[in-house]
């Protein structure tokens, strides 16, 4: 960071004239106690007070600052709730369309995290069945599956996204189908499901 102040650290220092290290020393402490009391977590605390320390070096280095260096404390303080009131603020905010976009895709999806059977009711066995048995597939012939029958990838477009071969998107692809078919067969035969 910039130090605000330009002092000659060999001469000595009064109150009023510390250096930005000197005063950093010996006011920083107490401004981050001050800033965990006015935030959530120890992280907002940190960052709420290095947004205003910042911005006191930034007016500093200005020359838009007044006050001298005995306003510097009274400015961070200030700094620091109006920046603890707004990051509180802004979280809220973030929570709740977090929240509202959770809700709206629970009810979109009937309950069901990440439904990939869009043509499946959520509540439809053979849908559920199709997407725990896909999952269940080794990554690299389930990446490939779900790049061609929902991606409408061609076998090269595959190859070129996976950094393979397009032969090798293909045996990927066919061996999954394989595997697939394997899982749900032993399904259709223990009866969970009706093909």
């Amino acid at each position: 960071m910039v130090s605000p102040v330009a002092t000659d650290s060999s001469s000595s220092s009064t109150p009023e004239t510390l250096s930005w290290r000197e005063w950093l020393e010996e006011c920083g402490p107490k401004l981050l106690l001050f800033a965990r009391q006015q935030t959530r977590n120890s992280q907002d605390a940190e960052d709420v007070l290095q947004e205003s320390l910042v911005k006191l070096a930034k007016k500093v280095n200005d020359n838009t600052f007044t006050g001298g260096q005995n306003g510097w404390l009274p400015f961070i303080y200030t700094s620091i709730r109006r920046g603890a009131i707004d990051l509180g603020r802004k979280n809220d905010r973030r929570g709740r369309r977090e929240d509202k976009a959770y809700v709206a895709s629970e009810i979109e999806s009937g309950g069901v995290d990440d439904p990939w059977f869009g043509a499946f009711d959520a509540q439809d066995e053979l849908g559920q069945q199709l997407e725990s048995a896909l999952k269940d597939l080794p990554p690299k012939f389930a990446e490939v599956i779900s790049l061609k029958v929902w991606g409408e990838l061609t076998f090269a477009e595959i190859g070129e996204n996976l950094g393979i071969s397009q032969n090798t998107a293909a045996s990927r692809y066919r061996y999954g189908l394989e595997a697939l078919k394997k899982k749900l067969s032993g399904a259709r035969n223990r009866g969970d499901i009706e093909l």
